[in-house]
């Protein structure tokens, strides 16, 4: 018969040990910024991160508002994430009313920004996630930032990144592919606001747009008719809305032109689960086909 203080000596390092791995294994509070950008954190966290975006899915993040519920979402986060360079413009107060300790990672640092004269001012374009090849660039970031913030779990976030790196590359070959197809003077099309700059800088299509790169600028009567006037002169036949920007202004343009509706773009938010842009994946995959075929039919 084994004894008492035998059978102690063998259950209590057990349940230590036990207990530690348990503790361990918590995984992540993380909070991010957009959608877009939480589902790339999920991606690379896998089950080690519990990720909440704080703009909803069809949620605009340059008019976002945040609430009480997102102050305190951000107060017990253990590290949260942001694209940066001007797109969150209210983090910084959000952070100040949840008493938020740290300092969010910016996942953009390393990107080369495209930057624009805007009524006269540059302005720097933060839409880097519409090209695949800038969120590897989030994806190195966000794994090296997870690896600092939970080192036991290091392993699992690099083995993640370079899962999701092989995807965002067959990504970009799937675009290029695609958009290869298609005649250079034909990649052209009307879109809400000017947030297509990156993928159209790698895949060679043309984006115009009567708003610039926040949704927050207005459109003047004369930039309307200037744009309108071109339009024209470059026989651009498909217009695009987004889906969590008002459609009204594009499709008064469409109308003094001609162009025809070519559907609807995941530009900044991901769709809700039951949509076809629930995830960065399917929502890149969801833009390519979807340009691709106007493009196609108005050729």
């Amino acid at each position: 018969m084994i004894s008492r203080k035998l059978l102690l000596s063998v259950m209590i390092p057990a349940l230590v040990a036990l207990s530690t791995t348990s503790a361990s294994a918590a995984p992540l509070k993380v909070v991010a910024s957009f959608t877009v950008l939480a589902d790339v954190v999920h991606q690379v966290g896998g089950d080690h991160v519990t990720v909440t975006s704080l703009v909803g899915p069809n949620g605009d993040p340059h008019e976002f508002e945040p609430s009480p519920s997102d102050a305190k979402n951000l107060n017990v986060a253990q590290i949260a994430f942001v694209s940066g360079d001007g797109l969150e413009a209210w983090m910084d107060r959000l952070i100040s009313a949840s008493g938020y300790k740290g300092k969010p990672v910016v996942v953009s640092d390393g990107i080369k920004f495209r930057t624009m004269d805007e009524d006269g001012q540059t302005v720097t374009d933060t839409h880097v996630w519409n090209s695949p090849v800038n969120v590897k660039v989030w994806v190195a970031n966000i794994e090296q930032a997870l690896a600092k913030a939970a080192p036991a779990d290091a392993a699992a976030f690099k083995t993640n990144a370079e899962t999701f790196m092989k995807k965002l590359d067959a990504l970009d070959a799937y675009a290029h592919s695609k958009l290869g197809k298609i005649a250079l003077d034909h990649r052209k099309v009307l879109t809400s606001h000017d947030a297509f700059g990156y993928f159209g800088r790698e895949y060679g299509v043309q984006f115009l747009a009567p708003i610039g790169v926040s949704t927050e600028s207005e459109a003047s009567a004369a930039e309307i008719a200037k744009l309108i006037e071109q339009i024209r002169a470059e026989h651009v036949k498909t217009y695009f809305f987004e889906n969590s920007n008002d459609p009204r202004l594009v499709r008064q343009i469409a109308k003094a032109t001609g162009a025809e509706p070519g559907g609807e773009l995941y530009v900044e938010s991901l769709s809700d689960a039951e949509g076809p842009a629930s995830t960065y994946e399917k929502m890149f995959r969801y833009n390519v086909d979807q340009l691709v075929a106007a493009m196609a039919k108005a050729s």
